[in-house]
């Protein structure tokens, strides 16, 4: 057993070096302020004015999903914001209809499958939403964007979704965002296309881009205000806890050194560490803050998180079906979500507590790969 558990740690440890040696492990030059402030405000407008509707009637948008796996907080956060702005009809579109499996935690029922998509909507979507999916390059998906694309869609790529809009061909010769750790791969892969840092979003010619997880929130209220108004977008900001949707962002905090790869392969090692833990919802439950505290947990590489309830699927807040197990499975226990934060805010908490848990170090490595600048304050002393 312990030859079979040695080489399967030698081998994740193995896989993430040589990721990491073509990902983005290089710091960025640091941003100038004003320049950044300026340049930012043009995106944003940019970006709105690109984004704003071309056909009459209320658009559609596509958030495109895998079912063998799609990123949760990349998913659970597009569609919760754009369902509560209510400025367009949402839905979740996959090769299969069903169920969609989510990493690194939960997952959903419900998804439209291609075929009957395209059914209703012969002349495709307004919007197609992409976001992180455990492989890049499924044919289906890649197929089915593309398509899209060529109907006239606006593709909008989440994090690590930039890498499935360039397997559809979407980012050769495009200015583009992405994961930080994505920022070595992408360029590679199109050498035409153009990395944009320090930019939360960016536009080029229909096919928008953002950088890592956490900017999916001011991403879409930035396309609410581009299809509803920007009071529209102020009102849900308020709602959420999101101060501002600018694409301002420093990006120079966002990279590999050799200390922080030592600190994730010493992480990844100690996987008896893990313990359950549970998330109790019912049905009303706040996507937006399940997915950040579900995601959170699960990134600090100390827990893996399950949703639970006695009464199993739940409606969530933006009518997605959440699968859950019986309350009753385990004595896993419970990560508490606030009636009294709003979404946003939820996410600093549940920072300042894997802080307490397990150490700075751990939470500042959650917001690594979250791409999260903070803030992360009132954490208790």
């Amino acid at each position: 057993m312990w030859r079979w558990v040695g080489a399967l740690i030698g081998a994740s440890i193995a896989a993430f070096v040589l990721a990491g040696c073509s990902g983005g492990a290089t710091p960025l030059p640091p941003v100038h302020a004003d320049a950044d402030a300026s340049r930012s405000e043009r995106e944003k407008q940019a970006f709105v004015e690109a984004l704003k509707p071309r056909r009459a009637g209320r658009p559609v948008i596509a958030v495109l999903a895998l079912n063998e796996g799609t990123e949760m907080t990349d998913l659970l956060l597009p569609h919760a914001v754009l369902r509560r702005a209510d400025v367009a009809d949402v839905r979740i579109v996959a090769p299969r209809s069903g169920r969609v499996s989510l990493y690194p935690a939960l997952a959903i029922d419900g998804a439209q499958d291609f075929a009957g998509f395209d059914r209703q909507n012969p002349s495709g979507a307004d919007y197609v939403i992409v976001p992180a999916m455990i492989t890049d390059d499924d044919p289906a998906v890649s197929a089915w964007l593309k398509q899209q694309a060529a109907r006239g869609a606006r593709v909008i790529g989440v994090c690590s979704g930039a890498l499935v809009v360039g397997r559809a061909g979407l980012l050769d010769g495009r200015r583009f965002a992405g994961h930080w750790y994505d920022r070595g791969t992408l360029p590679k892969r199109h050498p035409g296309a153009t990395y944009v840092p320090h930019q939360r979003y960016v536009v080029d010619r229909g096919v928008a881009t953002t950088t890592g997880i956490t900017a999916s929130v001011p991403t879409m209220l930035a396309l609410v205000e581009a299809i509803g108004g920007p009071e529209k977008a102020k009102a849900v900001a308020t709602e959420l806890g999101v101060p501002s949707w600018s694409p301002e962002h420093d990006s120079t905090p966002f990279y590999l050194d050799a200390g922080r790869r030592a600190d994730f392969l010493l992480n990844k090692a100690a996987f008896w560490r893990n313990e359950r833990r549970s998330i109790e919802v019912r049905n009303g439950s706040d996507d937006i803050a399940l997915a950040l505290v579900a995601d959170a947990w699960s990134r600090s590489g100390r827990a893996s998180v399950e949703a639970v309830s006695d009464s199993g699927p739940v409606t969530l807040r933006s009518g997605l079906v959440l699968m859950a197990q019986p309350s009753s499975s385990g004595k896993a226990p419970p990560l508490p979500l606030s009636a009294t934060l709003k979404p946003v805010q939820q996410l600093d908490r549940t920072l300042c507590e894997i802080g307490a848990r397990h150490g700075m170090a751990r939470r500042n490595w959650v917001m690594l790969e979250m791409e999260y600048p903070g803030p992360v304050s009132g954490c208790p002393s």
